[in-house]
């Protein structure tokens, strides 16, 4: 036999001997959950990505856990027949992350949705991975209490700590590392790792937390999160403010951080994403750029904050900005915001959607929107424009016909080229969506070969056998 056809015949045992660990790992996990484990094509392929052009990569089964308890046994049959473990939350995620690449076992956690303590005094909560931000701010609102990170979908928790999350309200409240206080982690081994107690602060050896927090999986299943809340404020005021360029719009948004107002949230639509909102969300707002701003505090403090901005904005060429605090005009205008992704996708049905962002120091953020929109306009692409700009951050969402080689060669050139602008102005690959599969090849030139191979020495000695969502984040041998 040659040398090629042994190597061929070794790789199909090999191939042959990890199918029969999924068939067995699939039998003994089926004889233990029942009905609740499921193998059916259509089921894998709703739990893996199915929102962005990344290939959809399903796995070989979905369980459906109901506690912690049940994770761990998951683990230990995943570990003993070296099976890959892929939790799944809400499937919002934009960079890969649900994918299957190697097979495996997707964990289902919509079930695990419990409110398990809330301590109001300590302005905290503990919760199931499996709720969603709108089921908890429903659960706290007769409390006076909210959690305030608000990313476009409604996300599950877990998901949101896995990913490191941010949102609309980030520039005030801060992103998903500064609002979880602790997590309960099953590791590959099948033990029970707490990361922290609810203290607000702690010098108590290295911050498991806030490795955990961002680390998508790939490190262990978070199967319990202590959450930082806010109490509701007592005053909201919120509204639009057109300007006559995205330059003018971010450096508005600038000077309004510059200038020490506590804004809660300002958010940069583009004239196109504009467009694509009134026809979405049935609005008639001016089809320029526009920002849309919210401040939280006192009636007198809100009112103070929202002359201060309409001054920085009329400085600018911008406005007038209408305001209001009525809650009803509120929620109309940020649901339109949330909904900017569908909004969108609207302008060119059929077409598939390419969602990125990143992320640069507030002083570059004007720089990098306007070149990242000429060259937009120099490729002949449709990518409408919106961003988290009180801290640098912002999103594309292009609109791609993926039968046209040349439109699709475009579309990569471009994603190539925000990202290559974005670390040479100092910023990151992603501010907010993650890393997933999609942005794997960045993290070299964003972070340098020493940083990638700690973090792959974390991964080998948590995860020694690659069971816990492999290939997302770094490539280990």
């Amino acid at each position: 036999m040659g040398k090629g056809q042994a190597m061929e015949t070794a790789l199909k045992a090999s191939n042959a001997a990890k199918a029969g660990d999924v068939a067995t790992a699939i039998a003994v996990l089926r004889q233990r959950f029942g009905d609740r484990l499921q193998t059916g094509e259509a089921i894998r392929r709703q739990h893996a990505n199915t929102i962005t052009w990344i290939p959809n990569q399903p796995p070989d089964a979905v369980i459906w856990v109901e506690t912690g308890e049940e994770v761990r046994e998951i683990v230990e049959v995943a570990r003993t027949h070296r099976v890959p473990l892929i939790p799944f939350g809400a499937g919002t995620s934009l960079e890969g992350h649900i994918n299957a690449p190697f097979g495996g076992v997707s964990v289902d956690f919509r079930d695990m949705n419990k409110v398990l303590a809330v301590n109001a005094q300590d302005l905290d909560c503990v919760v199931e991975p499996g709720i969603t931000r709108k089921q908890l701010n429903e659960h706290l609102r007769d409390q006076g209490l909210f959690f305030p990170l608000d990313p476009g979908a409604d996300a599950s928790l877990g998901g949101m700590a896995a990913t490191r999350c941010s949102g609309t309200n980030a520039v005030r409240y801060g992103t998903m590392k500064d609002n979880v206080l602790g997590l309960k982690v099953v590791l590959a081994n099948g033990e029970l790792m707490t990361t922290a107690r609810r203290a607000k602060k702690s010098s108590a050896g290295y911050d498991l937390t806030r490795l955990m927090v961002g680390s998508e999986g790939t490190l262990g299943v978070i199967t319990e999160l202590t959450l930082k809340l806010s109490g509701i404020p007592e005053a909201i005021s919120g509204g639009v403010c057109p300007f006559p360029s995205v330059e003018a719009a971010c450096n508005a948004a600038i000077a309004t951080i510059q200038s020490g107002i506590p804004v809660a949230r300002i958010e940069l639509l583009d004239e196109l994403q504009v467009k694509a909102t009134n026809l979405y969300s049935k609005l008639t707002l001016p089809e320029v750029p526009m920002l849309f701003v919210e401040f939280h505090g006192s009636p007198a403090g809100v009112a103070e904050q929202s002359e201060r901005f309409g001054e920085i904005a009329d400085d600018l060429g911008g406005g007038p900005f209408e305001w209001t605090t009525k809650p009803e005009d509120r929620t109309r205008l940020w649901q339109a915001r949330h909904d900017a992704y569908w909004a969108g996708r609207g302008l060119r049905p059929g077409v598939q959607v390419i969602a990125t962002d990143v992320c640069v120091p507030l002083s570059r953020l004007a720089e990098c929107v306007t070149e990242t929109q000429r060259e937009i306009g120099a490729h002949g692409l449709v990518a409408p424009i919106m961003g988290h700009v009180g801290d640098g951050n912002f999103h594309l969402t292009l609109l791609v016909d993926m039968a046209d080689p040349a439109e699709v060669k475009a579309a990569k050139i471009l994603c190539e080229r925000l990202v290559e602008r974005a670390l040479a102005m100092d910023g990151t690959c992603t501010g907010e969506h993650g890393v997933g599969q999609g942005k794997m090849k960045y993290l070299a030139g964003e972070l340098g070969a020493p940083a990638l191979a700690a973090m792959a020495a974390i991964k080998r000695s948590l995860d020694p056998d690659g069971i816990m969502n492999p290939g997302k984040i770094v490539a280990v041998e």
